[in-house]
């Protein structure tokens, strides 16, 4: 279980977030959604031990504070929003820097478990491409395969690993957003947990267990997918108009996959 009490963050002497409190438990994907600004971000760096903040987050009942890098890293994997890479690694080399020490030393299992991770998003066959020479939407999946080399076992020793996801399907088309997340969902089905902040309601409505609607910078509502969507939640945190499976009264279509999750 992952369990924030009280989380506060300040960012060059402004609080981001203020007061955030909500657990997250192995076996089931949490979203945290919310308009832009929220603190969704924010919040995640803090749950991954990148920000300083002020109050408690346990992972698995560790202060996360008092956890050492590496112990931190055999525990979590961690998609960021986006990434920069300056040098010209091949797609190999990126996936690879996820692999740990023992892998490394093995070279065939190495090669393994990173040729099965791009399978598992869809890139096979891409190892010996250049990075920069990748698409936005291939990049972050690439991105995704260095974390699953991270964090290849959804539970080791009896205790889950968490994926740490910020935005892991902005930049992909319909069927690449349906692949990653499956890959997450079946991530928690086998005793693993996800945390993803999500911007599309609909993927968000089909793949999560729970959610939780930050706005402001603090707690707008939080529980299950049946509980937060509403149409008087969703019109006070996004301040416009919605209404939740209505067809639009002008007949206009919209696309949602019914088939997502055993498509």
């Amino acid at each position: 279980m992952i369990e924030l009490s009280g989380v506060s963050v300040r960012l060059s002497g402004k609080r981001i977030i203020s007061d955030v409190a909500f657990t997250a438990e192995a076996g089931k994907l949490t979203a945290i959604a919310g308009p832009n600004g929220s603190g969704k971000t924010t919040g995640m760096k803090a749950i991954s031990g990148e920000l300083p903040y002020q109050g408690k987050i346990r992972m698995n009942g560790h202060d996360v504070t008092r956890l050492q890098p590496w112990q931190l890293a055999a525990m979590r994997g961690v998609l960021p929003q986006a990434s920069s890479i300056s040098f010209p690694f091949t797609v190999r080399e990126i996936v690879r820097m996820g692999l740990t020490s023992g892998l490394n030393r093995n070279p065939e299992k190495a090669e393994q478990t990173a040729a099965k991770a791009l399978e598992s998003v869809d890139l096979g066959g891409y190892e010996g491409r250049f990075y920069q020479h990748l698409s936005g939407g291939e990049q972050q999946r690439v991105q995704l395969a260095r974390v699953l080399c991270q964090i290849s076992e959804p539970v080791v020793d009896g205790e889950p690993r968490w994926l740490l996801l910020d935005e892991p399907v902005s930049s992909l088309d319909i069927s690449h957003q349906l692949t990653i997340m499956r890959l997450a969902r079946a991530f928690c089905d086998n005793g693993g947990g996800v945390i993803a902040v999500m911007h599309d309601l609909n993927l968000t409505a089909l793949f999560a267990d729970r959610i939780i609607l930050m706005q402001s910078g603090g707690l707008a509502a939080a529980g299950s997918v049946h509980d937060v969507l509403t149409d008087k939640t969703m019109q006070s945190v996004f301040g416009c108009p919605l209404r939740i499976n209505t067809v639009p009264a002008d007949g206009t279509p919209f696309v949602l996959a019914h088939s997502a999750i055993n498509g």
